[in-house]
């Protein structure tokens, strides 16, 4: 199916919204792509993220990803609470809260072949980014936990969780990460508070990914180094 067009920014529109947009949408489309030809082997296989498999882990992505839409169509909080890394603090995380999001990706996963993953993927993509696209600019939400965002700083939690868990599924299927060009920038962006990365880290983009996020282990002088600036140490368990 041929892509819609990405729209032009509206006037009044937050600068940092289009590359955004555009990260999760591309993000959204090659993880689609790469769901296409997997086999049920492939979604049995256990991810790093405990007890999920590949396909309850995708299930718990695509939920992710159509959250936005149903927020937009409540109404809107007063004022802004969180940012992105706020949402993701270890406090919003209790035992119950994780326990919810463990059985969700159990439920919403049952059965579900690669095929249906995909096209679902893509249709939570398409009604999301039609609901953005019908908001005034500075539009808030108020998340699953109960804070209020703007639209933007939820949208940057939704390429995390796509980027960061596409990462999870290379992993468990041993390919190589596609994580794509733009997300990766929204993802450092976010993960450094916008700052260069220290030069002694030696670090990519994806290595920094890996790092903040516990997917790679942090040497004792990476430690060292890290406490030295501010990352934004998020709370997105493995």
């Amino acid at each position: 199916m041929i892509e819609p067009a990405m729209r032009e920014p509206a006037v009044g529109d937050p600068p940092e919204l289009t590359p955004v947009r555009a990260a999760f949408r591309d993000e959204c489309v090659r993880l689609a792509a790469e769901l296409r030809d997997l086999t049920e082997t492939d979604l049995d296989r256990a991810t790093n993220c405990p007890p999920w498999t590949v396909r309850e882990l995708l299930a718990h992505v695509h939920t992710g990803v159509g959250r936005l839409a149903g927020m937009l169509a409540a109404p809107a909080p007063p004022r802004a609470q969180v940012d992105a890394a706020g949402y993701f603090s270890a406090a919003k995380f209790t035992p119950s809260v994780d326990a919810d999001r463990i059985n969700g990706g159990h439920r919403a996963g049952r059965c579900l072949d690669a095929a249906t993953l995909a096209d679902d993927l893509d249709r939570a993509r398409r009604a999301t980014l039609d609901a953005i696209d019908a908001q005034p600019p500075g539009r808030l939400v108020r998340t699953r936990h109960g804070d209020a965002m703007t639209m933007l700083e939820f949208l940057r939690t939704r390429v995390v969780e796509v980027g960061v868990h596409g990462l999870d599924v290379a992993a468990a299927l041993e390919r190589r990460p596609w994580l794509t060009p733009a997300a990766a920038a929204v993802l450092a962006d976010l993960f450094t508070g916008g700052q260069p990365v220290p030069a002694a880290l030696g670090w990519d983009r994806l290595t920094l990914i890996r790092k903040t996020t516990g997917r790679l282990p942090l040497t004792p002088a990476e430690q060292a180094t890290a406490a030295a600036v501010d990352f934004r140490w998020l709370s997105f368990a493995p």
